[in-house]
């Protein structure tokens, strides 16, 4: 067992599914800690970082950082880790819309489904926002292999590195306005929340409703995150 496997032990689950059910997402404080949370948003400049820039097209503007050689350390092993804990909430997801599929207990295996579906690119990513950027409302459901549920992250720190910035998420209910929720992340601190869709309890039983998530407009300084992704795309 490892130190994160022990981290996340102490956290409370059952609260966490029941944070994900009601709202589509869970924030997670000090997830990831100051020191490691430092480390990795250095890791933009590593050799492997493969950059792609967003120039104000429909994804924002800013820098995004991929890792076709394998995520840095020591993101691999933490995906693993929370993958065993949010495939409960995932499966329990597909129950209750009435969705055979379930999802294998482990990531590896999961992964071999994408592969065998041609999902081989990578999605999970670093971003380094400056003056100005932002990325705008999206979500990561391409392909037939989708995990329902991913984990962001703040790598440096609001109010001191940067200002603006915030994380945004958006739930869309039918015939009703969408509803946007910011999410208060802090140095270290991460959040896990619901890929594109989430059963949702209405008066006549349970439906799908809608989530896209963005970083708002950076005002002063340098922001890096994280976005996890438990599936890659086509």
């Amino acid at each position: 067992m490892t130190a994160f496997d022990t981290t996340l032990d102490r956290l409370d689950w059952a609260d966490i599914g029941r944070q994900l059910d009601a709202e589509g997402h869970a924030v997670l404080p000090g997830l990831l800690g100051t020191d490691a949370a430092r480390h990795l948003a250095q890791q933009t400049t590593a050799p492997g970082a493969i950059r792609e820039t967003l120039e104000s097209n429909a994804l924002g503007r800013g820098e995004m950082f991929y890792f076709d050689g394998g995520l840095p350390a020591p993101l691999e092993p933490w995906r693993t880790v929370l993958y065993r804990r949010l495939v409960v909430v995932a499966n329990r997801w597909n129950e209750i819309l009435g969705v055979d599929h379930r999802y294998p207990a482990e990531l590896a295996d999961f992964l071999q489904h994408n592969r065998k579906a041609g999902q081989m690119r990578p999605q999970s990513h670093l971003s380094r926002l400056g003056v100005e950027d932002h990325v705008s409302l999206h979500q990561r459901h391409d392909g037939a292999q989708v995990f329902p549920l991913q984990v962001v992250a703040v790598l440096s720190e609001p109010g001191v590195d940067f200002q603006g910035g915030e994380f945004v998420t958006t739930e869309q209910r039918p015939r009703m306005q969408s509803r946007p929720a910011v999410l208060p992340l802090g140095l270290g601190d991460a959040a896990v929340i619901a890929t594109a869709e989430r059963p949702f309890k209405g008066s006549q039983g349970y439906y799908r409703v809608n989530l896209r998530h963005a970083v708002s407009r950076v005002r002063e300084g340098e922001r890096v995150g994280l976005e996890l992704s438990f599936h890659d795309a086509p």
